[in-house]
């Protein structure tokens, strides 16, 4: 029987892809405890949580229940936090992703958390000089700035691209005898992507186990660094099926391959924002370590072997529990 003196680890958001991979792997390395924070507690997959081993406590993820997460964060000796995307209401507004990270940082602090572990992302705002508007990037990166002043030990993930957003919300259409997949990228530019599913918890379980030797770190998740062009050319070799190529890059053919966007104004700007960014400045800071979570994990999927466990020929997917 496992001890309950095992270290407890409180995850933020676990029925996020990020936070149900952190929850497996925490559990399936049979170290620490886990403690899962969702609202939605009485659903399947909160309760898949609970049969692979994790406490469920019921806490929104948004602003005014500071209290709610300091009860929660009692007793553990590290958190996994990690702030939702926020669609702006209208372009270029504020949105308060930061405000709710900061809340979370601060009751972890007053809870006594030793470790702390955010899933961040590059300050865009900062980097391009307010040239390239990317709020669900620039504010985790404020998160991470205000956290990093705290008197708590800290360390930083940053997430590739998702390979699931092409299945869930970039899905390729099919016309005539071929898949034409509609991606934001150009056809030629090579970009870092991960399966969150997967390459979250063992990059986390990582961190967790050599606390001294990460405190302070900006860590990238990666699975593969591949182009779309290549992206396509490998989901043919794997599947047997036609597929081509067509540009989302522009504000024009976004939009001619996903007329709904025409409706979020905000969520349209991000999403060219987001990918005129990466082209221009590289999706990671020059010095960040591109190779560390292969290191960590060399069975992090690649694109290739994404689409072979997946299983994926290109029907569209939700992963949303």
């Amino acid at each position: 029987m496992l001890s309950n003196s095992r270290p407890l680890i409180t995850v933020v958001g676990a029925l996020s892809k990020q936070g149900r991979s952190v929850v497996r792997a925490l559990l399936e390395s049979q170290r620490y405890r886990v403690r899962a924070l969702t609202r939605r507690v009485n659903t399947p997959g909160a309760q898949d949580l609970a049969r692979q081993g994790a406490e469920l406590m019921a806490v929104p993820l948004e602003l005014g229940h500071k209290e709610d997460f300091i009860q929660a964060f009692k007793g553990s000796y590290g958190t996994f936090l990690m702030t939702p995307g926020i669609t702006p209401e209208a372009s270029h507004a504020e949105t308060h992703e930061t405000a709710l990270g900061k809340q979370i940082a601060d009751a972890a602090v007053e809870a006594g958390v030793e470790h702390l572990v955010f899933t961040s992302l590059e300050n865009v705002d900062r980097i391009t000089g307010g040239k390239k508007w990317v709020p669900h990037f620039t504010d985790k990166g404020r998160v991470e700035n205000y956290i990093r002043t705290l008197p708590v030990t800290s360390s930083f993930i940053y997430m590739a691209f998702f390979y699931t957003n092409l299945l869930e919300y970039y899905q390729p259409r099919l016309k005539g005898d071929a898949l034409v997949f509609p991606i934001y990228l150009p056809e030629d530019f090579r970009a870092p992507f991960v399966d969150p599913l997967t390459a979250t918890g063992p990059a986390v379980l990582e961190i967790f186990d050599n606390k001294d030797k990460y405190a302070g770190h900006s860590l990238p998740v990666i699975g593969d660094i591949i182009s779309p062009k290549e992206l396509v050319e490998t989901f043919s070799r794997v599947t047997g099926k036609k597929a081509v190529y067509s540009s989302a890059f522009t504000r024009e053919e976004l939009l001619h391959h996903f007329p709904s966007f025409s409706s979020m104004g905000a969520l349209t700007d991000e999403v060219i924002g987001m990918a005129e960014y990466a082209v221009e400045y590289g999706y990671f800071r020059k010095d960040r370590d591109l190779l560390w979570s292969r290191r960590i994990n060399p069975d992090s999927l690649t694109w290739e072997q994404f689409l072979r466990t997946t299983g994926w020929r290109g029907q569209a997917l939700s992963f949303a529990l």
